[in-house]
């Protein structure tokens, strides 16, 4: 079991946590994630490393309340503690000097955005970096971004911070102005897909962090595979980074999609039986 040390909160629903967890701090690399689960009998879900801290031996999540263990795990306060935290798991980003990476975030996307953006800029990278979301609120780590960027862009929908518009308009205001070598993609499912078309028109080389439902995380139950040029690839063991421009997008949110109704049920019934205590 891990213990929570502390949590803080960029939204009512987006809730950032640390966790003592000495190996995986360690161990972790840009890119990785860990398989959580709280209860006995609760259900895992994966998880981006947001930031590690190896002399406290404690790593970091962002975590948004879109389901029940995302619920309960974003209720737990310091010194409770996470039944399993297993991790590091996944591929870590391949990080090198290619010239200007433009880095892409949507939402809690800009979680698993930041330690790539941390190890592209260390590798020597002009690195720009594009973060968006509905709203001013939304808008999450943006200081911590600005920290490892030549230039952040930021987006919302609404206009209420930064410039209105949606994250691919602030990817073409840079594209329009200079070269980019590279591209990395993280937030929504639908986000990334419009994102990698635009990266694509262009010819941009360019890589998604993809956020499949996942179980075990360790590529034995295939609840994570996705098509990426045509052959099938499995997020946990594969990924979670792939060509972007190579990945099925329409079957992947298809896929996302498959659980929605028992989701929103599990979640009602959760959230009834909390207001019963």
């Amino acid at each position: 079991m891990n213990k929570v040390v502390s949590k803080s909160f960029f939204s009512e629903n987006v809730v950032c946590i640390e966790i003592e967890a000495p190996r995986i701090a360690k161990a972790r690399k840009a890119g990785h994630f860990v398989m959580v689960r709280v209860g006995d009998k609760g259900e895992r879900i994966p998880l981006t490393i947001s930031s590690a801290d190896i002399q406290k031996g404690t790593i970091t999540l962002v975590v948004q309340k879109v389901g029940v263990t995302s619920r309960k795990l974003a209720e737990l306060e310091p010194g409770d503690y996470i039944t399993d935290l297993v991790g590091p798991l996944g591929q870590a980003t391949h990080v090198k000097n290619v010239g200007t990476v433009l880095a892409c975030g949507g939402g809690v996307g800009v979680a698993p955005l930041l330690p790539i953006v941390e190890a592209m800029k260390e590798a020597g990278n002009r690195v720009i970096s594009v973060i968006a979301a509905r709203n001013k609120d939304l808008i999450i780590l943006e200081d911590q971004i600005r920290a490892f960027s030549d230039e952040v862009i930021v987006m919302t929908d609404d206009g209420s911070y930064g410039t209105k518009g949606l994250i691919t308009e602030g990817m073409e205001m840079v594209i329009a102005r200079e070269k980019i070598d590279e591209a990395v993609i993280i937030g929504p499912a639908i986000m990334m897909k419009f994102a990698s078309l635009t990266t694509k028109k262009h010819n941009i080389p360019s890589i998604a962090s993809l956020n499949t439902i996942m179980v075990d995380g360790t590529g034995m139950c295939g609840a994570c595979r996705v098509t990426v040029g045509g052959k099938t690839r499995f997020v946990c063991v594969d990924g979670p980074e792939f060509d972007a421009h190579q990945v099925d997008f329409d079957e992947m949110l298809l896929r996302l999609g498959g659980y929605k109704e028992l989701e929103k049920q599990a979640e009602v019934e959760y959230l009834c039986a909390s207001k019963k205590k």
